[in-house]
């Protein structure tokens, strides 16, 4: 098993989080064996890219402002350049099996990629344990795990507003037009799921090859908050933007955290995106690594978008998985489950699929909660490429 990553800040014992939307360890699974990470920077590019199906393509600026398509037509391959040049943070995560990266002959058949995109004030260490437990079981598979706009690793990446839903699907988009890419697996958690959702949505119909789309703990429209004495993300966002930018201890955090009324799992949890400054060893304190700004902006989004229509009029090849963890942070009312039901029936008349599946023993960090039962279910997704 190899990874590859963009950024240096990160490191083999950096790319596991300990907690909540994330809680893991990777001596917890046994056998593992990380070769040496291989640090690359993607070149620099120009405003305009193309992505582009089959024969067709077209030309997509900035601002996302037009239909896209997962790409199929490859750009031709650029000098690596050793600087960071706007794109998101990411580790690739390949299967002992898989005999590509971007840098190698394209002559070579390209290895299935899933792309896991985590939920809102995550990072890509969130799947980190998780996506190892894949590339293990699925040796030919390749697992791109990326950090959103404003967080983790890409928040020290200035992104242009405004930040959405969409434009953060459509940074995901560039990523993968950019390390030539053929995603058939799409995997969001939160947050991360309607994004999800909002990439298949730009890309145009119909895609290069069947994708499977799983939307881990959400809905494709109006977000439920919990009831009371649940931790509720847009009062956290409010909290945490009253804290000062670097603190002297995370310790300090979790007890302002618990004496707001939130919970210690989400504290602990939260604290994770605080690094320390200055070198290691030095007793200078912390800071955030995200744009707290820009995440509220995204959070409001997430709140707003609505993705209803898309689901229930899905392109041939397109198949969407919503996964309910049992004791969910969010409201599921009888409404989105109807609706998901009968999004299913329809769009097995269509050529696309819906399916609704339930993860028991699970809150809403199904990755950290039940991580084995999360396994299983999404399993099928690759079973078709193991060995």
């Amino acid at each position: 098993m190899s990874v590859i990553s963009n950024f240096t800040a990160c490191s083999l014992g950096d790319c596991t989080a300990n907690h909540a939307d994330g809680k893991f360890n990777s001596g917890s699974i046994p056998g593992l064996n990380w070769r040496a990470t291989n640090r690359i920077s993607m070149p620099h590019q120009s405003s305009t890219f193309r992505l582009s199906v089959g024969q067709s393509s077209c030309k997509a600026t900035k601002d996302g402002s037009i239909r896209m398509t997962l790409l199929d037509e490859r750009p031709a391959p650029g000098r690596y350049m050793t600087e960071r040049s706007g794109v998101l943070a990411y580790d690739l995560v390949q299967g002992e099996l898989v005999k590509w990266s971007s840098a190698m002959d394209k002559s070579m058949p390209d290895p299935p990629t899933a792309v896991l995109l985590h939920g809102i004030l995550g990072s890509r260490k969130n799947w980190g344990t998780f996506t190892q437990r894949l590339a293990q079981e699925f040796p030919m598979w390749q697992f791109l795990l990326v950090d959103l706009r404003c967080h983790g690793d890409s928040a020290s990446m200035k992104k242009r507003g405004p930040h959405t839903v969409d434009s953060t699907a459509f940074d995901v988009l560039k990523l993968v037009a950019q390390l030539r890419m053929i995603p058939r697996v799409l995997i969001g958690h939160s947050f991360g799921g309607k994004v999800v959702l909002s990439m298949v949505e730009q890309a145009a119909k119909p895609l290069a090859r069947p994708v499977k789309a799983w939307v881990l703990d959400a809905t494709p429209g109006k977000v439920r908050a919990g009831g009371d004495g649940e931790d509720h993300p847009a009062e956290l966002i409010s909290f945490l933007s009253k804290l000062p930018k670097e603190v002297s201890s995370k310790r300090e955090v979790v007890n302002a955290l618990l004496q707001g009324g939130f919970s210690k799992d989400v504290a602990q949890w939260v604290v994770t995106n605080l690094q320390p400054n200055g070198h290691s060893g030095s007793s200078l304190g912390f800071s955030w690594v995200f744009d707290l700004e820009g995440i509220a902006e995204m959070y409001q989004s997430y709140e707003e978008t609505n993705l209803w229509k898309f689901v229930e009029n899905l392109p041939q090849g397109v198949h969407v998985n919503f996964l309910k963890a049992e004791r969910s942070l969010h409201r599921w009312a009888l409404e989105d489950l109807q609706r998901i039901h009968a999004a299913e029936d329809l769009a097995a008349e269509e050529g696309g699929g819906v399916e609704m599946h339930v993860l028991e023993d699970a809150g809403h960090w199904v990755h950290a909660d039940n991580p084995d039962g999360l396994f299983r279910i999404l399993s099928s997704s690759f079973q078709g490429f193991k060995t």
